[in-house]
């Protein structure tokens, strides 16, 4: 951490108490949200046999003993969506959870290796119900914490105004010039050379060992996240196929699918889709995404069975992950992660 005292120390607590307070005071408010909506609150375990299966998160890694001498390989959860949707296939239609997460090799002013994130699911609804959650969430944090407007690095967006909704092949376009959908072909397979081409034309970085999901990172990353959420919160929506994690194809166009982020002040605050309930396609999109981290970190994390069984149960549904500590953030003007945590974890001295 950045201070010369510890996080407890009376004088640095003082500072930070207020954000704190205005934590607990958002949090109470989102919780009154559900409860008048009839979302149940659902408490996961933290501890799973797989962490999630995406290539660029990284997990902590611990063993459970037996009794008898056996040990068992487990990992805390980057998030609680596997223990979610299944309460979702036991029957549970509207869940909302506010889960401690865990992902290694993160810190930052926007980061930290425990945060807490906010699911919520909606069995049978659109995923563009989530578009509206989110829109009055982003109210209700303002107005609890009496703010007219969310801000992070001197830059505001107002939470009362509706959020403009992007999709990601106009946000290519716009800033960065580059006809996105040009990559991607009817059946979501992506062409490499045609996304570097056009990179290159628009004065961006390709290097020779870049796959296709590289290069549209970096476009993301450079050229349009910054951009996002100023004014008024965006909604990024219509991710191409091969970015679409655990989100179902979209109806009208099989090249994306139903997939958006919400940003705000150039913060990415929350993902979410209208949930891949096909447990085939599912395993196929792990096995790809672990043979990505296998390439670039020399580690995989393994697949849990039992998640994909109860996926082919599952009802049609749409579900969301927020960073509560982000929303936060905003609202109460904190200007890192680490100043709205009650204790954060210690970062190791030089």
């Amino acid at each position: 951490m950045p201070h010369a005292s510890p996080w407890w120390t009376p004088d640095v607590h003082a500072d930070r108490r207020p954000f704190l307070i205005g934590r607990n005071r958002i949090q109470s408010a989102l919780r009154r949200f559900f409860a008048e909506r009839d979302f149940v609150e659902v408490d996961t375990a933290a501890l799973q046999v797989s962490p999630g299966n995406e290539a660029h998160l990284h997990a902590f890694a611990t063993e459970a003993l037996g009794l008898d001498g056996s040990v068992q390989p487990l990992y805390l959860h980057t998030s609680p969506e596997f223990a979610c949707k299944k309460l979702l296939a036991a029957g549970e239609r509207h869940i909302a959870c506010f889960a401690h997460v865990y992902r290694n090799r993160e810190r930052g002013p926007l980061h930290h290796p425990e945060f807490t994130m906010l699911e919520w699911y909606r069995a049978e609804e659109s995923y563009e119900t989530l578009m509206h959650d989110c829109a009055e969430i982003l109210a209700i944090a303002a107005e609890t914490a009496a703010a007219r407007s969310l801000v992070y690095q001197g830059r505001a967006c107002d939470p009362f105004a509706e959020p403009e909704r992007l999709s990601v092949a106009e946000a290519f376009a716009r800033f960065a010039g580059i006809d996105l959908l040009a990559s991607v072909q009817e059946d979501g397979s992506t062409d490499r050379e045609s996304l570097a081409a056009a990179m290159r034309e628009a004065g961006l970085r390709v290097a020779g060992d870049d796959s296709w999901a590289d290069l549209f990172s970096r476009v993301l990353v450079e050229r349009i996240e910054p951009n996002l959420g100023f004014g008024r919160a965006t909604i990024l929506d219509e991710y191409p196929v091969a970015e679409a994690a655990l989100a179902r194809p979209a109806a009208g166009d099989p090249r994306v699918a139903e997939r958006f982020e919400l940003y705000a002040c150039g913060v990415e605050l929350a993902n979410a889709f209208g949930e891949l309930t096909d447990a085939a396609e599912q395993r196929r999109r792990f096995e790809l995404e672990m043979a990505e981290k296998a390439r670039v970190y020399d580690e995989t994390y393994p697949i849990d069975e039992d998640f994909l069984a109860a996926l082919a149960r599952m009802p049609e549904a749409s579900g969301i992950a927020l960073g509560f500590d982000r929303l936060v953030m905003l609202a109460t003007g904190a200007s890192r992660i680490d100043q709205v945590l009650w204790a954060p974890v210690a970062e190791a001295m030089p």
